[in-house]
């Protein structure tokens, strides 16, 4: 299965490629990208996720991308939209998430890709919702999703089932939104 590229005004979200895995590897044994994350994650660990996210694409149509600014950076991180693979109160459900290199914070392009995944979730996977998790302490992550337009559940917030019992990161905040909220938000 072919995967949809997605285009933005800076950004262009994409399939995988052999020479994203060793940026990819960097980015995931960043303690500070990894810091919300249970940390750093060796080369093995994060070549097995490109190969879980281009299974995501093959089974849904739809998943994390590689994300690049073309002619400035080849790979900067990935964006997408995938199906939470536990179970909690509000799952099934699907997520939108990003990872990106340091070098590249601060500049809006988190929300600009994720903004382009909320798109084809609704738009092309025919998605009712998509939530967004993290955990308390990741103001950086809630304010991406606060500017994506995403709403607090409170009442969603959760004790995470693949963080460790009594873990500083177990618990997270859940954000969701809704079809009718993008269509709402979205010109034309």
């Amino acid at each position: 299965m072919a995967i949809a590229e997605l285009k933005t005004t800076r950004l262009l979200l994409r399939d995988w490629r052999p020479e994203d895995e060793a940026p990819y590897a960097a980015l995931n044994a960043d303690p500070e990208v990894m810091r919300y994350l249970l940390g750093p994650i060796d080369r093995e660990k994060s070549d097995a996720q490109i190969g879980s996210f281009r299974e995501h694409f093959e089974r849904e149509g739809f998943g994390r991308w590689a994300v690049e600014v073309p002619g400035v950076a080849p790979f900067i991180g990935t964006v997408g939209i995938t199906r939470m693979p536990y179970s909690t109160p509000f799952t099934p459900a699907v997520e939108v998430s990003w990872r990106l290199a340091r070098a590249h914070w601060r500049q809006g392009l988190a929300c600009e890709a994720a903004q382009a995944a909320l798109a084809f979730g609704f738009e092309q996977a025919g998605l009712a919702e998509i939530v967004s998790i993290t955990v308390p302490a990741n103001l950086r992550s809630q304010a991406v999703m606060q500017r994506l337009g995403m709403t607090r559940d409170v009442a969603g917030d959760f004790d995470h089932p693949n963080v460790p019992v009594g873990h500083a990161l177990q618990r997270h905040v859940l954000y969701r939104m809704s079809k009718q909220a993008w269509r709402e938000r979205s010109p034309g």
